[in-house]
């Protein structure tokens, strides 16, 4: 009887639905608040030098993350390819996160280290000089243009209230960090940038 009331009057129906669903999602979601290991850096993830954060936007710019993802999943094909899997810890200072879905490319979340400075210049100018069978395209431009750091501090004062509202225990830039970020960057190319953030990829964990 007393579902024939409830089927019959969706009024009542409706505001049920809304009782299980939030009584569901709270009981889902409230004890994610208690885990640190999404919100606390792993041990060794530091945050990006001023150099690494403007290769991260031009990472960005030049839409890297189409073809490459920075997530390894927990599978041993994976694994036995990439390395460890990637854990929530690691990303901390990831605003944006570039996990990225599609692998036209190789996964590049443990490439730190992997390849020289020489080899991600020679890949990146054409990349077909050092992997034959790329169908990557050159980026020749990413070696004339040069960074001013005009705009450097204020998108490190950026990732201090992103980072602050999401990692309490992570590490902001100090006032000396913003003080030196544009003669820190200034005059590099960005080629160069691109290649510092590449290099710190994944190298954390890999300690």
């Amino acid at each position: 009887m007393s579902h024939e009331i409830v089927e019959k009057n969706t009024g009542i129906m409706a505001l049920l639905i809304v009782l299980v669903v939030s009584v569901g999602g709270l009981v889902e979601i409230v004890p994610l608040f208690a885990l640190t290991e999404t919100t606390e850096p792993v041990e060794g993830v530091e945050k990006y030098s001023a150099l690494r954060l403007e290769g991260r936007d031009i990472y960005v710019r030049e839409g890297c993350y189409g073809c490459h993802s920075q997530m390894i999943r927990p599978f041993r094909a994976e694994t036995e390819r990439y390395g460890h899997y990637s854990v929530a810890g690691e990303f901390v200072y990831d605003h944006p996160f570039q996990w990225g879905s599609k692998r036209t490319g190789p996964d590049l979340a443990r490439v730190g280290g992997r390849y020289s400075d020489d080899w991600h210049e020679a890949h990146l100018y054409n990349p077909r000089d050092v992997v034959p069978e790329s169908n990557m395209p050159s980026f020749p431009w990413l070696f004339d243009n040069k960074l001013d750091g005009a705009d450097t501090a204020a998108k490190m004062k950026a990732m201090n209230v992103v980072v602050g509202a999401t990692c309490p225990k992570c590490d902001l830039y100090s006032d000396e960090d913003l003080a030196n970020a544009q003669k820190t960057v200034e005059g590099k190319s960005e080629a160069e940038a691109l290649i510092a953030y590449l290099q710190g990829l994944g190298t954390a964990l890999k300690r």
